[in-house]
């Protein structure tokens, strides 16, 4: 089994960069509504889940706890101004479901706004929310973030499993690109982000617990240290983990002394913002792996055989 110390200090330093550079969590207020003032928001959505994932595992130390808190509560005030922002995305694209995505595990960690919840629920009822034409994967997260939010699914996702590239099961050669994304995040929906590890079929469970390492294996090999990164997580979402030693030796080995994680070979040049863009997703995954493996290897030792 790999080293829970190796895997614990990758998540640490993605953390520390990630804290480092908080104020690259920024929105471009100025951009034209029409080319993608609402994409900006995408990483702080997942920052948010990130560090969700990481308070509820209760693996992270008083360093990483107290780093984490700092960055919500910097992106909850000063990034999206205490949701204020998110208003202001919902009005420019009433129908967009990313305010919703990004609001909702800011709600569940204790910060609201009222009028994203009152626009949430007035889209809930609409015909048109449930249109909203989306992949299979996203519109799967989409059914998921209604349930949580405390709202019945539309549709509900056990229609919406087998609609996913992989809920048909498909040639698992053809894992590549936006496909391997696709994977991945279908079983971070269908785990609520690794907190339910039996809410994957049995049969996608066996047909991942079989092509896994096949997968892992062949992007460490190319160095597709993001899509890598998130095969991890993975990994540590199925009923039993396997921690592949090989792959998490590799993803250490291309962390920078900093914590900063390139996401593909090595780390590219630019200015600061452009760096921040190309670096922050595959360091929020490698943080996120860390979590969860780190807290999957602590229940593996403590079950172990004496």
């Amino acid at each position: 089994m790999t080293s829970t110390r190796l895997i614990h200090t990758v998540g640490t330093g993605a953390l520390e960069w990630l804290h480092a550079h908080r104020d690259g969590f920024r929105l471009e207020q100025d951009v034209d509504p029409e080319v993608g003032f609402l994409e900006r928001f995408k990483p702080v959505g997942e920052l948010a889940i990130i560090c969700k994932v990481l308070f509820r595992e209760g693996v992270a130390g008083s360093r990483q706890a107290q780093l984490a808190r700092q960055l919500l509560d910097h992106a909850w005030r000063d990034t999206l101004d205490g949701g204020r922002m998110l208003v202001r995305g919902h009005r420019i694209e009433p129908l967009s479901p990313i305010p919703f995505e990004v609001y909702l595990p800011f709600r569940e960690l204790g910060y609201s706004r009222p009028e994203i919840e009152q626009a949430l629920l007035l889209n809930h009822r609409l015909e048109s929310f449930a249109a909203y034409e989306v992949p299979p994967a996203r519109r799967l997260g989409l059914s998921a973030f209604q349930r949580r939010f405390g709202l019945a699914p539309r549709p509900p996702e056990s229609e919406l499993v087998g609609t996913t590239w992989l809920g048909r099961t498909p040639e698992p050669w053809t894992v590549e690109g936006h496909i391997a994304y696709d994977v991945t995040h279908t079983v971070f929906h269908l785990t609520d982000w690794g907190e339910r590890p039996d809410g994957i079929p049995d049969r996608l469970a066996g047909y991942l617990a079989t092509w896994l390492p096949v997968w892992l294996d062949d992007w460490l090999d190319l160095a597709r240290w993001d899509l890598l990164g998130e095969l991890l997580v993975v990994d540590a979402c199925l009923p039993r983990p396997t921690l592949d030693e090989r792959a998490w030796e590799g993803f250490a080995a291309a962390q920078q002394p900093d914590g900063a994680m390139p996401a593909v070979r090595t780390m590219p040049q630019g200015d600061a913002e452009e760096l921040f863009d190309l670096v922050y997703h595959p360091t929020l995954v490698a943080a996120f792996a860390s979590v969860l493996a780190t807290s999957r290897a602590l229940t593996q030792l403590v079950h172990a055989p004496a």
